[in-house]
């Protein structure tokens, strides 16, 4: 038996999905310190309103940033996988201005701020990919916005099953068609803006037009085109390079 890859290669795999890394960088990163630690579902690695002293890597697992309402409402702003760091803009942003939390059983590699800005004047180019992913974020962003604001429900719902499809393809995450889907009906509403009765109502659609088949906690993806077009998803802001489109 092989040793298990080290707690970076998530992060390796996330930044040559969007640009390309030197075999130097990849040794940097895989040196980079990290404190690692297992955090069950549904718990908050950092709060709104938090000075954090470190940001987070996720390696294993699923999380999400979100805000909550005075009147208890979530709205989820985006979904985090393995190789993404959600809140690298704490190195440069003093206090959290939204939460970050888990939806499933996590492992989240820690790195403090100072170790991450050493690690960033000794590798500018790393430095720069990592402010591509922040543009890239920023895409995300708009996108959702466009998604809540200007489609229907079906169409939403569609959008993002699409997106989730496209990010954990390039992560090496997919079994084909077939990826892992353990968000509940509650958090796609707060992801989309809707109620979990109109979630289940465009799950069971997008079932009945044979684009997807859905498990216990995973989704299959029957015609890919046709959910593209139900969601009208173009991958273009997710920025990816050719090579991890066509994983």
């Amino acid at each position: 038996m092989g040793s298990p890859p080290p707690p970076s290669q998530s992060l390796i795999v996330k930044l040559e999905s969007i640009a390309p890394v030197s075999d130097e960088e990849r040794q940097a990163i895989v040196a980079l310190p990290m404190t690692v630690r297992d955090i069950r579902e549904d718990h908050d690695i950092v709060r709104d309103q938090d000075r954090p002293s470190q940001c987070c890597l996720v390696i294993e697992g699923l999380a999400c940033r979100y805000k909550v309402l005075p009147g208890g409402k979530r709205q989820i702003f985006s979904f985090h996988i393995p190789g993404d760091i959600p809140d690298l803009q704490s190195l440069h942003l003093d206090v959290m201005d939204h939460n970050l939390g888990t939806l499933v059983p996590c492992r989240i590699g820690f790195i403090p701020h100072e170790t991450a800005r050493q690690f960033i004047r000794a590798h500018p180019r790393i430095g720069d990919i990592f402010w591509r992913d922040t543009l890239i974020d920023a895409g995300v962003f708009r996108e959702w916005i466009t998604n809540i604001a200007r489609r229907d429900s079906y169409q939403r719902v569609a959008h993002l099953l699409c997106e989730l499809y496209v990010r954990l393809r390039a992560a090496g995450l997919a079994n084909g068609r077939t990826y892992a889907m353990p968000i509940t009906q509650a958090e796609l509403a707060d992801a989309t803006g809707m109620s979990t009765v109109h979630v289940n109502r465009s799950l069971q659609k997008l079932r009945g037009d044979g684009l997807i088949r859905s498990g216990k906690r995973s989704v299959t993806i029957e015609d890919w085109d046709g959910l593209q077009a139900a969601g009208e998803f173009d991958p273009t802001y997710l920025h990816l390079r050719p090579q991890a489109l066509a994983a």
